[in-house]
């Protein structure tokens, strides 16, 4: 029979994962993800923007505030009920989501990444493993639509709903709201530049693979995944928010820039100056490339510390069992521990 006592001995996780964490706009792709639903449709695109960059003067002037981040949400809904969109569905922006284009590099450089510590004898005695997650702003339907989706752990990002729950749904009376099959109707879930936070502590608790809850109090040293295994790369001041979690926690953080933009460059290199990122460098994920080098290198870091942790743990823990000794044998000095003097054990 367990008891209460010998239950929270037990550790919860064994905290051996490394998890890099991934802007998508302009970190993963050149642009937004957007382009495909606005080119399948022949709008303007920098149309398209700027009414949804001037959403929040516009509506500021009738008295209501939007949120900035996630205005586009609402605008590609008034696009769909003016017949702009008029058969937008969730499958649709999926299969838009294979048109999207990666920077060079990408998505080989996930498995890569994947490979490099699954194929290492030393961080394998622990079982270290790697994941990617990706935390964005844009559309989750097209994300794993997309050729990124099958390296990916798991994805956050904005969603839709078709089918509404209507009133007095739980009757069991439900009809269908749809003015046809599978056009979006509503915003079910969307994700700004400050509740991306919210997705770090979900991958921290591992709220997003076992059942606990975000808000659940758990001690640093029970969390399936530190602050300080995590990479965060994204490329710009919308990712603040992050960035400071991760450096508060000891995690680590890269910027990038699309590669021969001054203005990009610019605004990474502040980041870095004003203390924002560890490092930046450009979209670039090809074998050799500055970027890919110091990704490598980080990951490589994170594992190797986490097996000297496990190692110093090993050693604090395990007790030497005694050994024969013969005629031999020098006798041991006050100062030698047995415990010193066992083969195979480093004395620090």
């Amino acid at each position: 029979m367990i008891n209460d006592e010998d239950i929270t001995t037990v550790p919860i996780f064994l905290q051996n994962t490394i998890a890099i964490i991934w802007d998508f706009d302009n970190t993963l792709i050149a642009g937004s993800m957007q382009s495909p639903i606005v080119d399948a449709y022949n709008i303007d695109e920098r149309e398209f923007w700027q009414e949804v960059n001037n959403l929040g003067t516009y509506y500021q002037g009738r008295h209501t505030r939007v949120n900035q981040s996630t205005a586009y949400l609402n605008h590609i809904l008034s696009y769909v009920r003016r017949g702009i969109f008029p058969d937008l569905s969730n499958s649709k922006l999926g299969e838009l989501g294979k048109e999207i284009t990666f920077y060079d590099g990408l998505p080989q450089f996930f498995q890569t990444l994947k490979e490099l510590i699954l194929n290492n004898v030393e961080f394998q005695r622990y079982s270290i493993n790697l994941e990617h997650y990706i935390v964005s702003t844009g559309l989750a339907r097209m994300i794993r639509g997309s050729d990124i989706n099958p390296y990916v752990d798991g994805i956050w990002g904005c969603e839709f709903i078709e089918d509404v729950a209507e009133p007095r749904y739980l009757s069991g009376e439900q009809k269908s709201l749809l003015p046809e099959p599978g056009v979006i109707q509503q915003v079910g879930y969307w994700l700004d530049d400050t509740t991306k936070t919210r997705a770090l502590f979900e991958i921290n608790k591992g709220a997003n693979k076992y059942p606990v809850d975000v808000n659940d109090t758990i001690p640093k040293d029970q969390r399936r995944v530190p602050f300080k295994n995590m990479v965060y790369i994204a490329d710009g001041p919308s990712d603040i928010p992050v960035f400071s979690i991760l450096k508060e926690f000891q995690g680590r953080t890269f910027a990038v820039f699309k590669p021969h933009s001054e203005k990009e460059f610019q605004q990474v290199y502040y980041l870095q100056r004003q203390g924002r990122v560890e490092a930046y460098g450009p979209a670039d994920y090809r074998d050799g490339s500055q970027t890919s080098l110091w990704v490598i290198q980080t990951v490589r870091d994170i594992a190797t510390r986490i097996v000297g942790e496990k190692d110093s743990a090993l050693r604090a823990t395990v007790k030497p069992a005694p050994h024969h000794i013969d005629d031999t044998s020098e006798p041991l000095s006050p100062d030698v521990s047995p415990q010193q003097s066992m083969p195979g054990f480093e004395v620090e």
